[in-house]
């Protein structure tokens, strides 16, 4: 556990940290607070699910320009620009009564959206020395897990115990506040954009980035098709009471099996982990389809979940190792905004799927895109040789002394 007090007893680290969480907090609570807002004004489910696929198709299919924009101008002046418009545009969606008037701003929302996430993985690398990184990583993944538990809880007990008005006012207090905070940071100060040659490859033009948005494609197309598959089965069961507890479940897995990551040596490179660990992740993901919502599907996805934490941080690592110079922000953008667009297509397909036929078929599309996941990633690695580097000592010390000399 070392590891662990090393990277939390950085002061650069904690402010790091303590700073975005109550962004990445809002975040958390915001696809749900838009949901019971609409839902509650029009009185319309599909209206309320229309507001909300529309918010995250349109804030997923931007992050990668976000990212670029983070990439060419700096992150200062444009988190001081975002993130008080962010918040005060959703005041106004909080504002609003006609169901146009609600989804048009559901979109907005999704396009002007902070990238407080994607900005904050590239400023570690100024906050910790480089054997300090997986670390680091894993911290930061298993912060991203808990707000994804404890923001829609937050969401939903005051939407339904108050009112979803209410909310969102949080959400644009947290973004304020959170977003603020993080465009203060001293590492910003720190940060650099790289600077591009024209040698310099894009991100889409780049193989090993096109390997890991094909690997996107498929695990957003599969776990879009489960998030909606897994609540439809408990509702037609008449068990919805459970859906809390296998997302629970499955949440407190990827935290764990993200920190138990961040305690592996760098002497096991990045990409070795991650094609072991996805092997685990396919096999334990096989019975998925013959689970039902009780204690059978809870130890099924907890155990995929404990591997898919892990696989996270070694997902970072990699694609840290591949991407093209000053991409450090839009890189991980551009492969959220593919599988965030196909995880919406998969929510879509999953749904009818699950209406009309049964949700044990998302769950066996879910499997089927793990295991083509696995091939693509076993296939392509030759693509991703940068991230089966070990690094040498003399590499690390450099390193070391430059993140010393950043630092001061």
């Amino acid at each position: 556990m070392s590891r662990y007090s090393q990277v939390l007893s950085n002061k650069s680290g904690q402010y790091l940290l303590i700073s975005s969480f109550p962004a990445r907090l809002a975040y958390g609570m915001i696809s749900l607070s838009i949901f019971f807002k609409v839902q509650q004004t029009t009185g319309s489910i599909a209206i309320a699910g229309l507001a909300t696929g529309v918010n995250g198709i349109t804030g997923a299919t931007t992050a990668g320009l976000r990212g670029t924009i983070i990439d060419k101008f700096g992150m200062k002046i444009p988190l001081r620009i975002l993130a008080p418009g962010y918040a005060l545009l959703i005041l106004l969606f909080a504002s609003g009564t006609s169901k146009t008037e609600l989804v048009v701003y559901a979109a907005i929302l999704g396009f002007s959206a902070p990238p407080i996430n994607l900005s904050i993985r590239p400023l570690w690398k100024v906050t910790v020395p480089p054997d300090q990184i997986r670390t680091a990583y894993a911290i930061d993944t298993a912060v991203m897990n808990s707000v994804g538990v404890f923001g829609p809880l937050i969401a939903t007990s005051v939407a339904l115990g108050s009112t979803p008005e209410l909310a969102l006012q949080i959400c644009s207090a947290l973004i304020f506040i959170g977003g603020g905070a993080l465009s203060l940071s001293p590492q910003l100060k720190r940060w650099k954009p790289e600077k591009k040659t024209s040698n310099d490859l894009a991100v889409w033009r780049t193989p090993a980035m096109r390997l890991l948005m094909l690997e996107g494609v498929f695990i957003g197309l599969g776990w879009g098709a489960f998030d909606i598959a897994m609540p439809a089965f408990t509702i037609l069961e008449k068990i919805p009471h459970r859906t809390g507890i296998i997302f629970a479940i499955m949440a407190a897995g990827t935290v764990i099996g993200g920190l138990v990551a961040g305690m592996l040596s760098r002497r096991t490179s990045s990409l070795a982990a991650f094609k072991k660990l996805y092997l685990f992740w396919f096999i334990f993901s096989l019975p998925l389809a013959f689970t039902y919502p009780d204690w059978s599907m809870m130890i099924v996805t907890a155990a995929m979940s404990l591997t898919a934490g892990g696989l996270q941080v070694f997902y970072l690592e990699i694609s840290e190792a591949v991407r093209p110079k000053g991409t450090a922000v839009a890189a991980l953008g551009w492969l959220w905004t593919v599988e965030g667009t196909f995880a919406a297509f998969g929510t879509a397909i999953g749904g009818f799927i699950s209406e009309h036929y049964s949700p044990r078929y998302c769950l066996a599309l879910t499997t089927i895109c793990v295991g083509i996941g696995y091939l693509v990633m076993r296939g392509g690695s030759d693509l991703l040789k940068e991230a089966d580097r070990v690094p040498t000592e003399e590499e690390d010390t450099e390193a070391m002394e430059a993140n010393l000399d950043t630092n001061k």
